[in-house]
């Protein structure tokens, strides 16, 4: 189902999680659960895959991680704000130590001149430690790869986060 390149570094991240002793959970929009379906993929990953919570409407974002209605009304979703708080909801609403956060727009539709399709926005926050954060321009290079891209930045930025 996942490219051997990114099933291979979940697979580094599992082991390196475990090894630390670190839980992982997911806050995903526009992946709509793909960094939690490859981390599951992986036989034994139950032993540092948390949770996930696949928050693709805004009230979802507000009531399952906690991100405040006016910070969706004045960034939208689609923001690098957003993306910080989700990600630091996922960890307040979890017992997890690493949190990734992705918000996007996946298109083929739904983008604007300020937030145009191919803009994602993916944060990873870890207990005690600055949230990082990465900003996609991919373009209208279609929706499965827009969301595969974001997967990957994920995979990094959990890694990033794990050093």
């Amino acid at each position: 189902m996942f490219p051997d390149r990114l099933r291979n570094l979940a697979m580094l991240i599992l082991d390196d999680a475990e090894q630390a002793r670190l839980k992982i959970a997911t806050a995903e929009s526009c992946t709509g659960g793909l960094v939690a379906a490859l981390f599951t993929d992986i036989p034994g990953s139950s032993s540092v895959f948390e949770r996930g919570f696949v928050t693709y409407s805004n009230k979802a974002k507000e009531e399952m991680l906690g991100v405040p209605g006016d910070v969706l009304a004045d960034y939208g979703a689609v923001s690098e704000p957003v993306a910080r708080m989700m990600a630091e909801g996922a960890l307040a609403n979890s017992r997890a130590n690493i949190a990734v956060g992705i918000t996007g727009v996946a298109g083929p539709g739904g983008g604007t001149k300020m937030k145009p399709v191919g803009l994602v926005h993916v944060a990873c926050a870890r207990e005690n430690r600055a949230v990082v954060h990465e900003v996609l321009q991919l373009g209208d290079i279609g929706r499965s790869a827009i969301r595969m891209e974001a997967l990957e930045t994920a995979l990094k930025l959990i890694q990033v986060q794990m050093r």
